[in-house]
């Protein structure tokens, strides 16, 4: 693969946000790598390159939120997820990157203005999500997490609408995609993605792992509880509209 400097300038770029979502925003952003690389590869290419790194960020993330995530989250979130894994592992190549990144935008925008609309409601008056809304959130992150690694909306359609205490939500959408990123590794190897190229280039940007977490959260530390979730309501509508645009306009 060649790429001129502005390529990887913007591939940096996207690694650091990556980083920071990941550890300080509960995985929002994440979704934006795989385009704003694709400008310069195939998609193809950007989520082999993307794969190593996040499964790298992952194991920083565990080490640093250990303890602090929520295992009834994870019990109803990362089976749902392997199921949406298989299916996303079935369908790539098939079914069309637009509909995928449109139909994840669509939702992630809706429930961040529902959440705007309703801001003024008790954390009391909010209901406990159902198992079939777990079942349907974790299986919507593991297939669209498959295709374009945008599976960061949906998981955090569910762990916002749980209203936690912050840490706890950044530390349970850590150790669910540390889950499910491992669990996409021998599908992509079984789909051929990974090539000399790919894995060179995933080196070779690992070195912006620590950097995009530390900073990750170094935010999270400095932003109080209710800032902190709409801060985060933001993150996932501006997700939202950049994967609503690709399905688009892409």
């Amino acid at each position: 693969m060649e790429m001129d400097l502005a390529g990887w300038l913007v591939t940096g770029f996207a690694i650091l946000i990556t980083g920071i979502s990941k550890s300080g925003l509960g995985g929002a952003l994440g979704g934006l790598a795989v385009p704003f690389m694709s400008m310069w590869m195939s998609p193809r290419d950007a989520v082999a390159v993307m794969l190593p790194i996040l499964i790298a960020m992952d194991m920083v993330g565990i080490r640093a939120w250990r303890g602090k995530a929520d295992w009834g989250d994870l019990k109803l979130l990362v089976p749902a997820a392997l199921v949406g894994i298989v299916t996303g592992s079935l369908a790539f190549g098939a079914m069309s990157e637009r509909m995928v990144k449109g139909a994840v935008g669509l939702i992630a925008v809706g429930f961040a203005l529902d959440r705007v609309l309703r801001r003024g409601r008790s954390a009391e008056a909010v209901e406990a999500p159902r198992r079939s809304f777990a079942w349907a959130c974790g299986a919507g992150s593991g297939f669209t997490s498959t295709l374009a690694h945008a599976g960061g909306p949906p998981v955090m359609v569910y762990l916002l609408s749980r209203r936690q205490p912050r840490e706890t939500f950044v530390a349970t959408s850590v150790f669910f995609f540390a889950v499910i990123n491992l669990a996409k590794l021998p599908f992509y190897v079984s789909l051929g993605l990974f090539n000399r190229d790919t894995l060179v280039m995933s080196a070779m940007l690992l070195p912006l792992v620590p950097v995009g977490v530390w900073m990750g959260m170094g935010l999270l530390a400095r932003i109080p509880e209710r800032p902190f979730y709409l801060f985060a309501t933001a993150a996932l509508g501006l997700s939202g509209v950049k994967l609503l645009w690709d399905g688009v306009m892409g």
